[in-house]
């Protein structure tokens, strides 16, 4: 059986083989071509992303997006609701400082700090 080569700088090359190694490279052959014409086809759906799995999902989906938006906007009416001494060290406290350093810029013990926030959090937890 003779088989046909053709190289990358397209020159042509015939070789004699037996029928048994001819086979299994038109096989060869004939399986790369189904596969190369099924990938070039081949296309992801969004729809499959929970088949596919995380990394084809997005997660800023407009429902999450939508619930944090609402979220906040709670968020921004309950600090409006504490009383500006429970408020501004409760923002404070989230940027990162601590109460004692909170309660030095206030010119305060530290004890009404951390009683003041601790009862801004309790107000959270309780209406969140």
């Amino acid at each position: 059986m003779k088989i046909n080569y053709t190289f990358a700088n397209g020159e042509t090359s015939e070789v004699e083989v037996t029928e048994e190694i001819g086979n299994v490279i038109l096989d060869s052959r004939r399986e790369e071509s189904n596969l190369d014409r099924k990938e070039r086809y081949h296309c992801y759906s969004m729809d499959a992303a929970e088949f596919e799995g995380a990394e084809y999902a997005d997660k800023d989906t407009p429902e999450v997006l939508l619930e944090q938006m609402l979220d906040n906007q709670h968020i921004a009416e309950l600090l409006e609701e504490l009383p500006e001494i429970q408020r501004r060290r409760l923002l404070l406290y989230t940027e990162g400082k601590s109460m004692r350093e909170i309660a030095r810029m206030e010119g305060v013990d530290h004890k009404a700090v951390k009683k003041s926030i601790e009862a801004a959090k309790k107000y959270f937890f309780k209406n969140f």
